[in-house]
């Protein structure tokens, strides 16, 4: 990776900083919109007259379009400008968005969210390279996280607010709302982020050649089946919340919220563990994600059980910056498209978790029956981790 580009290299430190809050507005537009439906599921199904089981097949789409669009995009997009190849992913992203709020029926819906989820994959592995190439050497993780915030943020913020607009007004204003971020963003990278004619561009035969590694694929796994679970219950988070807690449809945001702030921490903790833990924090994380979900059929049965146990469905995220950091250690040669398949498998385990959810909610077991799912797959990660682990052991790094 570049260390530092001749366009960026002679910028003001507040001319970084727009840049970045530039690139996390991005971040912030992608969360959004990946999650608003999951906490407007009953909205949208009543709206369109289908089931919630298939408003999860909608969530599932979105995520194969990042599972599509992450490598292909990364890979077409590498002979191009990055700062080009920005606001080309994030105009897509916004049409994609405007399309979804004008829908008229169910299976264009479905289309139209396959489209949104093209370039959330590419838009991170790029923007997270730009921003590490305008940083010193040491200070890289602390860029990168910067960017990174808007996603945090978005659960945090973003997504009860798409729940409270969707409620009082439309579901489809929700997905107005992203359009109109995404717009803003490309605005801002356009007027802050420069041209840079020198910038070094990756080839996309020699990180095809330098991805194929693997531990490369072993990470990737761990992200696509160990982090369904979180997706699973999370999915059907509002449902569950109506039909078994018996709370009302005002306390989705607030659900939503403490969501969000069990990602910030465990977005901090994940990058926490792994500094000091490095690959056997993600045996730590997964181990802790079965605990959770185990435990939340349990407490989705009073208000005062489930609202902690939501909180601590949210640091199961932990898992993201572990994985993220460790790539990193072993992708070198393939930065772009590992960076970029990072999101891919994790958008895997977004469309697998509903999914399963969905087919086992539809055969009758019950909406709690998500949380048991999920440790399951949980263990496939923990599977998948000693076989990772195997490998680094025998390379003599572990």
């Amino acid at each position: 990776m570049d260390t530092s580009s001749s366009a960026t290299a002679t910028l003001s430190p507040g001319a970084v900083l727009l840049i970045q809050l530039a690139l996390a507005l991005g971040g912030f537009a992608i969360g959004t919109g990946e999650f608003a439906i999951m906490g407007l599921m009953p909205n949208v199904a009543q709206d369109l007259g289908v089931s919630e089981p298939q408003i999860g097949h909608l969530i599932s789409a979105y995520a194969l379009g990042v599972v599509v669009g992450a490598p292909l995009l990364a890979l077409l997009g590498a002979c191009l400008p990055r700062r080009l190849l920005l606001l080309l992913l994030m105009s897509c992203f916004a049409l994609g968005n405007f399309a979804s709020a004008v829908a008229p029926r169910y299976e264009p819906l479905l289309v139209f969210r396959f489209i949104a989820g093209l370039p959330h994959g590419a838009y991170f592995g790029i923007a997270m390279l730009v921003a590490a190439s305008m940083a010193a050497p040491h200070q890289r993780a602390k860029a990168v996280s910067r960017v990174l915030m808007g996603l945090t943020i978005a659960i945090l913020i973003g997504n009860p607010l798409a729940t409270w607009l969707g409620q009082f007004m439309s579901w489809r204003y929700a997905f107005t709302l992203v359009g109109l971020i995404a717009l803003s963003t490309v605005a801002m990278v356009a007027a802050f982020l420069p041209s840079d004619p020198h910038e070094q561009r990756s080839s996309p035969s020699g990180e095809l050649r330098a991805f194929n590694r693997a531990p490369i694929w072993l990470a990737l796994g761990i992200g696509a089946i160990g982090f369904a679970g979180m997706f699973c219950v999370f999915s059907y988070m509002a449902p569950t919340l109506l039909e078994v807690t018996g709370t009302g449809p005002g306390w989705i945001p607030l659900a939503m919220g403490v969501f969000g702030a069990g990602c910030i921490v465990g977005n901090s903790a994940g990058g926490w563990l792994f500094d000091r833990l490095r690959l056997r924090a993600v045996a730590w994380i997964l181990a802790w994600s079965t605990l959770v979900l185990l435990l939340f059929p349990l407490a989705a049965h009073s208000l005062w059980t489930v609202l902690p146990a939501i909180f601590a469905l949210g640091t199961m995220i932990a898992l993201g910056p572990a994985l993220q950091t460790h790539l990193m250690d072993v992708a070198s040669g393939a930065q772009t498209l590992a960076a970029a398949s990072n999101h891919a498998a994790f958008n895997i385990a977004n469309a697998l978790g509903p999914w399963l959810g969905g087919l086992a909610i539809s055969a009758g077991m019950g909406w709690t029956v998500t949380g048991y799912i999920g440790a399951v797959t949980a263990l496939g990660g923990l599977a998948l981790f000693a076989w990772a682990w195997r490998l680094q052991c025998r390379a003599g790094n572990g």
